[in-house]
């Protein structure tokens, strides 16, 4: 067990940022945007329309995040700026978010912009808040802290989605006229909630700053500092590797969180058991990821990765012979036990391997291929809804990528003290 030293002003700060911007991830991502979206933006469109507008900004944020993730990295470093980039990049987030809540029915064009430019600022703004783990704690706390972050997140995330049910459910108690205007004030609620709990991070975690130096502030400059950081990342064999397996087994992580519902949907499962079930995903993930990070720190990251990847197979299997909604339960429930351990312990396992001098840069790098792997997943689970139509076969797409990426994941060479190799 961690010395509780280590739960130190710095460290419940730097967590507390995931305790702000889960709640964008699950209220936002997860439910709000993809209900109001379909029946109040673009109300009157045929749902095939929604989805595919959905799936082009998502995608569109994706890849500007993949673009300008290592380069925002690399400046970052090279000024010391992390905490700066973060607080704006935050800010635009909240901001967006929050102005949701302005957007009138049917306005969908202007509901997806203020969306992607929210999601932008949210997916970049991790960059830095990742790479801000080397500065708070030593590296034989990394797994404790990084798990410590997520398990914040779950706790925050799943406290303000119930605090929007049950505004949706009864506005009146809110004093609010109906659900249409609970739904704006929860967008605004969302803003404001990650704005607050940001200034912790801004108040009391401390920055390490970097001798490297940026040759110009132009945008040709900052590419060259892209194809630098890559050329980088190849000297570091252990980093190469890790890469390579958690693109693959990340993908499927995340495929599991944002497919869950429209798998239920598609069983015939009510959309309210849906939405509580994905709740009660958040608030086990809160104790179960904080323990995750407690034997982890005994045990080693990688044997809880290997842990958790073994529940995702499992549940996988499980998906086949699921008919009724209380089974959909039992997945949610054992999925949150593992769905922040396996985020958290990669983090922390990744900051153990990269050079310390170079957080920016290398968790630009890291937050890059997060994103690419968000496309992974759902691109396997497409071709396997294409061969059958039978969505019980669908998850069992999603195998192959737990498979291999614990495979690779078992050549990676853990160094003491957090050593780059």
């Amino acid at each position: 067990m961690p010395n509780s030293a280590i739960l130190n002003k710095k460290v419940i700060g730097w967590a507390l940022y995931d305790w702000a911007n889960s709640a964008f991830a699950l209220s936002v991502l997860a439910v709000l945007f993809p209900l109001v979206l379909g029946n109040f933006w673009s109300i009157g469109d045929d749902g095939a329309v929604v989805t595919v507008r959905l799936g082009w900004i998502t995608f569109a944020a994706s890849v500007i995040v993949c673009i300008t993730a290592p380069i925002f990295g690399t400046i970052a470093d090279a000024g010391g700026y992390r905490k700066r980039f973060l607080f704006v990049l935050a800010t635009i987030g909240a901001v967006m978010t929050a102005a949701l809540g302005l957007v009138d029915q049917g306005d969908w064009p202007l509901a997806l912009g203020f969306y992607l430019l929210a999601s932008v600022g949210y997916y970049s703004s991790t960059v830095f808040y990742d790479s801000l783990l080397i500065d708070v704690c030593e590296p034989r706390y990394f797994s404790f802290v990084s798990s410590l972050g997520f398990s914040f997140g779950y706790l925050g995330g799943a406290v303000l989605l119930a605090l929007h049910l049950w505004m949706l459910s009864s506005p009146e108690t809110f004093g609010l006229a109906d659900t249409a205007e609970a739904f704006r004030f929860a967008f605004v609620s969302v803003g404001a909630w990650w704005l607050i709990f940001l200034l912790p991070l801004i108040l009391f975690v401390p920055e390490r700053h970097s001798p490297i130096e940026v040759s110009s502030g132009t945008i040709r400059a900052a590419y060259a500092e892209l194809k630098a950081t890559m050329r980088k990342v190849g000297q570091y064999r252990n980093v190469v590797i890790f890469l390579g397996a958690y693109w693959l087994y990340v993908g499927g992580v995340f495929t599991v969180i944002f497919m869950a519902v429209n798998y239920g949907q598609r069983l015939g499962f009510d959309d309210r058991d849906l939405v509580m079930a994905l709740l009660i995903t958040n608030f086990v993930g809160f104790p179960a990821t904080l323990l995750f990070g407690v034997v982890a720190h005994r045990f080693g990251a990688k044997s809880g990765i290997n842990f958790a990847l073994l529940v995702y197979i499992a549940m996988s299997v499980w998906a086949i012979y699921m008919k009724d909604v209380w089974q959909f339960y039992v997945m949610a429930i054992v999925i949150g036990t593992v769905q922040g351990g396996v985020q958290g312990l990669s983090r922390s396992l990744y900051a153990s391997l990269i050079p310390p001098e170079q957080p920016g840069e290398f968790f630009g790098f890291y937050n890059m291929m997060t994103k690419f792997a968000h496309v992974l997943g759902p691109a396997m689970v497409a071709v396997a809804a294409s061969l059958s139509d039978d969505p019980k076969w669908v998850l069992l797409a999603l195998m192959p990528l737990f498979l291999v990426g614990g495979m690779l994941l078992g050549l990676v060479r853990v160094q003491p003290e957090g050593s780059a190799k």
